[in-house]
């Protein structure tokens, strides 16, 4: 085989690995959907994000909220991606930024992943994902945890913050 012929089969594998990872994402959490910086920003800011705190991301995709709380809120940052390649990718910015002592990627099922050291939980997902999660969140966050949603609610808490315009809702675990 040719280098081209060569080029042209690792593209179409590497494509085939990417939209294989983004369906099984989308079936057991969400399919990757970037969210906007102002929508990242204001997430951190309705939760009160502070310098030392520990923010996680589940469902982290590209790591745009891990690395906006360490470079701009201090914060350590952690997050829980299922998709390899996401993994990968995050953890290069993390590197080319200088942010390896403040921001983490885990290679996981956030399902998983224990949660306990969080002061912020964000996540963007789907209602059902979001369901599924609540009792977990209930169960292993500490009281006064922040947990911040994009889009889509927890049907037994009330948010003590929301932005209906970016659709971002602050919850507060008891």
């Amino acid at each position: 085989m040719d280098l081209i012929g060569t080029v042209v089969a690792l593209v179409v594998v590497l494509l085939l690995l990417a939209v294989s990872f983004w369906i099984v994402t989308g079936f057991l959490g969400a399919p990757w959907v970037p969210t906007s910086g102002e929508t990242v920003n204001e997430m951190l800011s309705m939760a009160g994000v502070n310098s030392g705190e520990v923010v996680y991301d589940l469902g982290s995709g590209d790591g745009r909220i891990i690395i906006a709380a360490a470079k701009k809120f201090d914060a350590r940052s952690v997050g829980v991606e299922l998709n390899p390649l996401w993994v990968l990718w995050t953890r290069m910015k993390v590197a080319v930024l200088g942010l390896r002592g403040k921001t983490r990627v885990i290679w996981g099922n956030f399902f998983n992943v224990n949660l306990s050291e969080a002061d912020v939980v964000t996540l963007y997902l789907i209602q059902n994902t979001n369901d599924k999660l609540e009792p977990k969140l209930k169960e292993q966050l500490k009281p006064g945890s922040r947990v911040v949603s994009h889009v889509f609610t927890f049907n037994d808490w009330n948010p003590v913050k929301a932005n209906t315009n970016l659709q971002v809702y602050v919850y507060i675990v008891k």
